[in-house]
């Protein structure tokens, strides 16, 4: 099927507005001062902690500076379980607060939208709002977002990525909601912010920026506007990922990355994502790993997947991350693309399958230990059948997997899903 029949489930498109933001070195600095002029006077802030780090440290005094009273949050975990969100509320209610900052990745920013939303509706739990602006009350806190990492894009979308562990306790389930009225107030991207990320969550995040870019590329939703900003997104990750990575210090390539979570968070916004992510939100449900690990995992297998429906976008694709496609056909193209990703995944030291990744594989797995006792009980990523199929079938109910060009059914989407887990890359490249 040509990719311009698989387009027409979506006639109609939606565009969805940004934050204002604040962009580039010292941007964190004026924190206060935005905050005070958008009446912020008793705030919550909503973090992981950032421990080793003086970053929370550093803004919320700064916000006592400028005369702003603030209570602080720091458990947030690494895909935000619901209960890291009701514990903010809580807090929130308890301290009559009036307005929200989140400070770190993805993982507190979605855990604040999704406390905000929850502030606005007496405290209800935050799973009944899964889907698509399930929000009966459009009007909660005001929110500045301040990044730390360079992947997620949050701090500028209109989606939020949680884990109900409550609801099946058995049987965790990550999901992504979008809600206009999630959107922050103000979003704040400092390059200097990114020096203390490690260098695993550097490679980790710049995939994840990868994925947000090229998926909108090639949805079914065919978003025009969301073109431009996807594959500006992958010239500037192609170009600045591995220096970011090996040489934390780069200003230019920690600002190059910064711009490039940007902009593709704003291709994703309006265009849609795909079976990368809906790979990704599956695995950490089941493990609790990164979501740029899984995303960089998830991206060679589902591209080679998608790649018949769309050479053309992936020679476009190819030509941004930097390889001279002069006398390539179309098909010839796109492999290259394919090949392209996955030296990158190489060369920033990403593992290759999903059964590579052990509990002492990056610096802040979560892997075998809690929070509940689901994950305490799946201390090992296996790839046994029965695993693959409970796998699939999460994979078909996400939210992003409408997007996808290439039709997605258990049949069709299965082994893209067991070659993740057990799959050699260079098979792809054959």
């Amino acid at each position: 099927m040509k990719v311009e029949e698989l387009l027409k489930p979506f006639p109609i498109k939606e565009f969805h507005p940004f934050p204002r933001a604040l962009l580039g070195p010292g941007a964190w600095e004026l924190i206060g001062p935005e905050a005070k002029k958008l009446g912020f006077r008793r705030t919550l802030i909503v973090t992981s902690g950032l421990r080793g780090t003086d970053i929370v440290h550093k803004i919320s005094e700064s916000l006592k500076y400028h005369g702003l009273e603030v209570v602080i949050y720091d458990k947030v975990e690494s895909n935000p379980k619901d209960y890291n969100v009701m514990e903010a509320v809580a807090l929130y209610q308890e301290h009559k607060c009036d307005s929200f900052i989140s400070i770190g990745g993805g993982s507190s920013h979605d855990a604040c939208k999704g406390a905000r939303v929850s502030v606005a509706h007496d405290g209800r739990n935050i799973n009944e709002f899964e889907g698509f602006n399930k929000s009966e009350n459009p009007k909660n806190p005001p929110h500045i977002a301040v990044s730390t990492t360079a992947g997620t894009g949050s701090e500028t979308s209109w989606a939020y990525v949680l884990t109900d562990t409550t609801t099946d306790p058995d049987n965790p389930r990550k999901y992504i909601a979008f809600d206009d009225s999630v959107v922050t107030t103000l979003a704040i991207d400092d390059p200097t912010l990114y020096y203390d990320l490690p260098i695993d969550y550097t490679a980790y995040c710049g995939f994840d920026v990868i994925a947000h870019a090229s998926e909108p590329y090639v949805s079914r939703l065919n978003f025009q506007p969301s073109l431009g900003n996807a594959l500006h997104a992958l010239r500037l990750a192609a170009q600045y990922l591995r220096e970011a990575t090996w040489n934390p210090l780069s200003l230019p390539a920690r600002e190059g990355m910064m711009y490039a979570q940007y902009i593709a968070a704003q291709a994703f916004n309006s265009g849609g994502l795909g079976l990368i992510h809906s790979i990704s939100h599956a695995v950490s449900a089941f493990w609790d790993t990164h979501h740029g690990l899984n995303n960089a995992i998830a991206l060679p297998r589902v591209w080679a997947f998608n790649m018949p429906v769309a050479y053309k976008r992936f020679r476009d694709i190819a030509e941004a991350m930097g390889v001279n496609t002069h006398g390539m056909t179309d098909v010839q193209a796109a492999d290259a693309a394919l090949a392209a990703a996955i030296r990158l995944l190489r060369d920033v030291g990403i593992p290759e399958k999903f059964t590579d990744v052990k509990q002492d594989t990056y610096s802040k797995n979560r892997l075998g230990k809690g929070p509940t006792p689901f994950y305490e009980k799946n201390k090992e990523i296996v790839g046994d059948a029965e695993t693959i199929d409970r796998l699939t079938r999460h994979v078909l109910g996400d939210g992003c997997t409408p997007g996808n060009p290439k039709e997605a059914t258990f049949e069709t989407v299965r082994p893209v899903v067991e070659h993740c887990m057990n799959g050699d890359l260079d098979d792809l490249l054959s």
